[in-house]
């Protein structure tokens, strides 16, 4: 398996892997997120997608996994920048772990869904299965907004009948010692917390792989 960073050196190679066991009819597991999954803060292997790719070697499950995430990224970026990734990689499976950062900036969240759902058609019209990976806001932001910036994941979801993940920090934010799973910033969980990242979503992306 092959994690593929955007910008890297390999990132031609990765590509051509990734092509190569797409046409041989493996998974090739396209994340497309932001800081939450681009191991901010991180060494480089602890994030839950590096750890995505040792569970899959570990339950023998053959897939390419291209991690396409970028720390600030907002939904808009994203959207942006996935026709080409879509090109490069062929996807089988897209997860899409976008919209913290709408809700930092303030953005319209009638934009953070029109861009999820143009991104999650897109990856379908490819042929490609969809996760979404909803997040939460914390209660300061208020609660009709917090409630219509959770919806908005859902909703996507319901709309292309998707794959949802609720909220990927579940068992960090809302745990007991949520400051002790987070970075200084207290905007990312550390290494410990990573592995409960990869629980959350786990058990849904494994219903869209192979048996």
């Amino acid at each position: 398996m092959t994690t593929a960073a955007l910008g890297s050196a390999g990132a031609w190679t990765a590509a051509a892997q990734a092509q190569a066991t797409n046409a041989a009819g493996k998974p090739v597991i396209l994340v497309l997120g932001d800081s939450l999954s681009a191991e901010y803060g991180l060494k480089r292997g602890e994030g839950w997608v590096p750890l995505l790719e040792k569970r899959l070697a570990q339950q023998k499950i053959a897939a390419t996994v291209v991690n396409a995430s970028i720390s600030g990224d907002t939904s808009s970026g994203g959207r942006a920048r996935f026709p080409a990734l879509l090109a490069q990689h062929k996807p089988s499976h897209v997860v899409v772990e976008l919209g913290a950062n709408d809700a930092l900036r303030g953005l319209p969240l009638s934009d953070t869904e029109s861009n999820l759902l143009q991104i999650t058609k897109a990856a379908q019209a490819a042929g490609a299965k969809v996760l979404i990976v909803g997040i939460q806001v914390p209660p300061n932001y208020g609660g009709d907004y917090t409630r219509r910036f959770e919806a908005v994941f859902s909703k996507v979801a319901n709309a292309t009948k998707s794959a949802l993940v609720p909220f990927l920090l579940k068992g960090v934010a809302d745990a007991p010692d949520a400051l002790s799973l987070f970075q200084a910033d207290r905007i990312h969980p550390t290494a410990v917390a990573q592995p409960q990242l990869l629980d959350n979503v786990w058990p849904e992306l494994r219903k869209l792989l192979p048996k």
